[in-house]
């Protein structure tokens, strides 16, 4: 009898989700980086990490008002300028031509109502996601309604 060998190799939840987290370095956003990666048949078809949009001064450089400024989390949300990370993701797939219908979302924090229902709009069947954000309870109710399979991968 073969011994069966151990793969040495990352599986896709760590592999999708630590490109996730490399492309969250690349967020130009002062308060917190994030990133999603959208993954159809173990290909990635769009990436998107959060900050203002192409051709607005980055938040960094102090680009979006409620950053700049000293907002409590969850606050002061209607001065944010900033594009979420699936909202990015999902542009970027439209913005090349790039159908996402059945493809599956890795995001580094798990997506706030509107990113939630944007994903179930563009088709997504699929989200893993790393750590907790405030709005968990009402997004998997509505995933849960929309029958999309949501879980949170540690790596």
């Amino acid at each position: 009898m073969a011994k069966k060998i151990k793969d040495p190799r990352p599986t896709w939840d760590e592999y999708f989700m630590e490109i996730a987290q490399v492309t969250a370095k690349r967020s130009n956003c002062s308060r917190r980086h994030v990133a999603a990666v959208i993954v159809k048949n173990n290909h990635i078809l769009s990436t998107g990490y959060n900050g203002t949009p192409a051709g607005l001064k980055n938040c960094f450089e102090g680009g979006c008002p409620r950053c700049s400024g000293h907002a409590e989390s969850g606050k002061g949300l209607d001065e944010c300028l900033c594009v979420h990370a699936e909202q990015n993701a999902i542009c970027q797939a439209a913005c090349h031509g790039q159908a996402i219908d059945g493809a599956s979302i890795y995001v580094t924090i798990s997506p706030c109502l509107t990113c939630a229902k944007l994903i179930i709009s563009a088709g997504i069947k699929e989200v893993i996601y790393g750590g907790d954000y405030a709005f968990l309870d009402t997004v998997s109710q509505i995933f849960k309604e929309a029958k999309i399979k949501y879980r949170k991968v540690n790596i």
